[in-house]
């Protein structure tokens, strides 16, 4: 029976693919490509000299019956132009039409932009949520992140250059300056870059470093209070601080992340 073999590709450094992916792509009779000149340059690289044809977005409905034909006749591979296929990448509907005709669907192992930047972001890594890419609109980029106020793991999305401060600014105002938050940017290419801290530091980083290449943003879950502060607690709590020489405000801020309690109410305590 052929083979649709998805393949993960390099996201940056070309060293950065796998024995047994070389060694598919010089194999089958056709390579399904996002952008075939971007793939060419990977595939030449490797000395790889398979037919192309693309297969992105904007052809993907109309090209998927040719890809299914081309399958009766023998192994295909579909690849993206950077990372593994069908993840916020072209490819659902053809391994979806390639499990339905009965023909064998392969993963091979390769790069991944969200995972890399998980496993270094510091983050919590033993449960998260990929999310692709953000949405573009306010309105909606802000519906999306009220949601994740309650969230208590790791959420890891993509995003573009030219919105990330926009997205920052609106992580600080929907879930709290303090919000740990890591932006990973360029992973495995030159300037690889990771940016971790609170919502407010990564926010002011990029205000004064614009951002270039391609993007990943990783947010911290919330901490969930096992059980709600009492206002002896709150006031055994700000008198301590007081006396360690914190200001009112500083103190009443620090203890409402920690309590559950709204900075104002702990400020006005006697």
């Amino acid at each position: 029976m052929p083979t649709l073999y998805l393949v993960a590709t390099p996201i940056g450094n070309l060293e950065d693919i796998t024995f047994r992916a070389v060694k598919v792509l010089q194999s089958v009779q056709l390579i399904a490509a996002e952008d075939t000149r971007t793939s060419r340059i990977l595939l030449d690289h490797y000395g790889i000299n398979a037919p192309l044809t693309s297969y992105h977005e904007h052809n993907k409905q109309h090209k998927l019956e040719t890809l299914l034909n081309a399958l009766e006749t023998g192994d295909i591979a579909l690849i993206s132009d950077a990372g593994t296929p069908a993840i916020s990448d072209p490819g659902y509907e053809l391994v979806c039409g390639a499990i339905e005709q009965g023909f064998d669907v392969v993963p091979i192992a390769g790069a991944n932009a969200a995972i890399m930047a998980l496993i270094a972001s510091g983050l919590p890594t033993d449960q998260f949520c990929y999310v692709g890419f953000l949405p573009k609109k306010a309105s909606a980029k802000r519906t999306f992140l009220e949601r994740l106020r309650e969230q208590t793991i790791t959420t890891i999305a993509y995003e573009s250059p030219h919105r990330l401060l926009d997205t920052l600014t609106q992580i600080k105002a929907v879930l709290g300056d303090e919000r740990p938050v890591c932006v990973a940017r360029e992973l495995t290419k030159t300037f690889e870059e990771f940016v971790r801290g609170t919502a407010r530091d990564v926010h002011q980083h990029f205000e004064s470093n614009a951002p270039r290449g391609e993007i990943t943003v990783l947010i911290g879950g919330g901490v969930v209070q096992d059980q709600a502060w009492t206002e002896a607690k709150i006031r055994a709590e700000l008198t301590q601080r007081l006396a360690d020489g914190q200001s009112r405000s500083e103190a009443a801020k620090e203890i409402a992340q920690l309590s559950g309690w709204q900075k104002r109410d702990i400020y006005n305590l006697g």
